[in-house]
């Protein structure tokens, strides 16, 4: 086997068999193919999709290109992976509630893209978070709190990493079959026995449609149930953003709100029993997962999942008291502005990408992997499909380093919303379920 006996392939749209992905992948790690011979690949794979074996292996592949962690716990070791979208906080929510179950969730995140937060980012808005740790690091907090929510480390699928990188700047970014040995190669990488997608659809997701969020959905089921990992998907709305919250302090907020009982009820917590409650039942520890998100909520409303929290923050270098002093440990903008409607009406559609974007452009995300973000600025209190907005109920609240950005963010904000004189209904959070 070589590069061009491949390329060749994928020149006159062959599918590539397993063994060909196989090797592609290994060459990639222990660098026998070039960066051009990368791209080729990359672009061949676009033009001439890979069957499911071929795409099972090349994500076993990418996989094993790195450390691939063992375990040796009392319970099943276990994670949730989602699509991308605005206000989506879930994993601080859901991980330290599995954890509570029983269940050991070692979680590899990662930072923002794009429009979409990341979920390092906004653990890093706590002071001394620091998700930048070893195996052993990660493998010891996993065993004592139950769960830790960490970088990849330089050795987890270092092929994913180079094809990446290369995948940036090639246009290749938005291939099926490489979207999903990316992903799934660096969550198997955890040694996982159970795995929830969460696949986001809508203004704010990278997949606008339902069908494509289907077609995402069914290929990483089907290639992480293909690589022994038992996986199902939810496919849920991404019309506006999950909480009412968008930045990383904020989001924080809302997660913290979650776990010490206030916003128990609300979509958050919804949406993280819907999730955990798939992977609880699919590991065996409830009959099925209608009884698996009704433990999840326990955990929450008990204050379990929040202990939990407040463990792996301290574990992970945050304050030790960050569980009882939340509130005082997370950094606020020093300028805020209620951005009000035009007029009044009801939340009709709101074009969340854009809100997304204006979180990013206050400093609150990168454009370039370089820049640092400020924790604090972001939008609260954003206004949901079906809600009345007027003088009294604005749109959201703008967090800002200064004033003046406040206000001249203002109008990008008002512009995300469309209005409605008559009521509107809010749309479903749970739109389908791939297994």
């Amino acid at each position: 086997m070589d590069a061009r006996k491949v390329l060749n392939a994928l020149r006159r749209g062959e599918s590539l068999s397993a063994e060909a992905v196989d090797w592609f992948a290994r060459a990639l790690a222990d660098e026998g193919v070039s960066d051009a011979q990368v791209g080729a690949f990359a672009m061949g794979v676009c033009h001439a999709p890979l069957s499911a074996e071929a795409r099972v292996a090349l994500t076993l592949a990418m996989r094993d290109s790195g450390e691939v962690l063992s375990w040796d716990l009392p319970g099943p070791v276990v994670d949730k992976h989602s699509t991308g979208g605005v206000g989506d906080c879930v994993s601080l929510v859901l991980a330290p509630a599995l954890a509570a179950c029983g269940v050991f969730v070692p979680m590899i995140s990662g930072r923002g893209l794009g429009h979409t937060g990341g979920t390092l980012d906004k653990l890093e808005a706590i002071p001394g978070f620091n998700p930048e740790i070893s195996v052993e690091k990660l493998q010891r907090i996993t065993r004592e709190v139950g769960c830790a929510i960490a970088s990849a480390s330089v050795d987890v699928a270092p092929a994913d990493k180079r094809l990446y990188a290369v995948r940036d700047v090639t246009g290749t970014v938005e291939s099926l079959d490489l979207i999903t040995a990316s992903i799934l190669s660096k969550k198997l990488a955890a040694g996982l026995q159970g795995l929830v997608l969460d696949v986001k659809c809508g203004a704010g997701a990278f997949m606008k449609t339902p069908e494509a969020a289907r077609e995402l959905a069914g290929s990483l089921v089907e290639t992480a149930n293909g690589a022994g990992c038992a996986t199902r998907a939810l496919i849920t709305d991404m019309s506006q953003p999950l909480v009412r919250s968008a930045g990383n302090a904020v989001e924080v907020t809302e997660a913290m709100d979650t776990l010490t009982g206030s916003g128990a009820s609300g979509p958050l917590s919804h949406l993280s029993a819907k999730l955990g409650g798939e992977l609880l039942a699919m590991v065996g520890v409830t009959r099925n997962a209608y009884d698996g998100a009704d433990m999840i909520l326990d955990k929450i409303r008990s204050g379990h999942a929040a202990e939990r929290m407040g463990r792996m923050v301290a574990a992970m270098g945050g304050p030790s008291d960050f569980l009882s002093r939340w509130r005082d440990r997370l950094p606020a903008a020093p300028a805020t502005l209620r951005a009000k409607p035009e007029r009044e009406g009801y939340v009709e559609a709101i074009d969340t990408e854009a809100l997304g974007l204006a979180v990013v452009a206050m400093g609150g995300g990168r454009k370039r992997a370089r820049d640092r973000i400020n924790p604090a600025v972001g939008l609260s209190q954003i206004a949901q499909i079906g809600d009345r907005v007027g003088a009294e109920r604005p749109l959201a609240k703008i967090h800002a380093a200064r004033r003046s950005e406040a206000e001249a963010f203002e109008p990008w904000v008002r512009a995300a919303f469309q209005l409605s004189e008559t009521p509107v209904n809010p749309p479903k959070l749970v739109l389908g379920r791939v297994e």
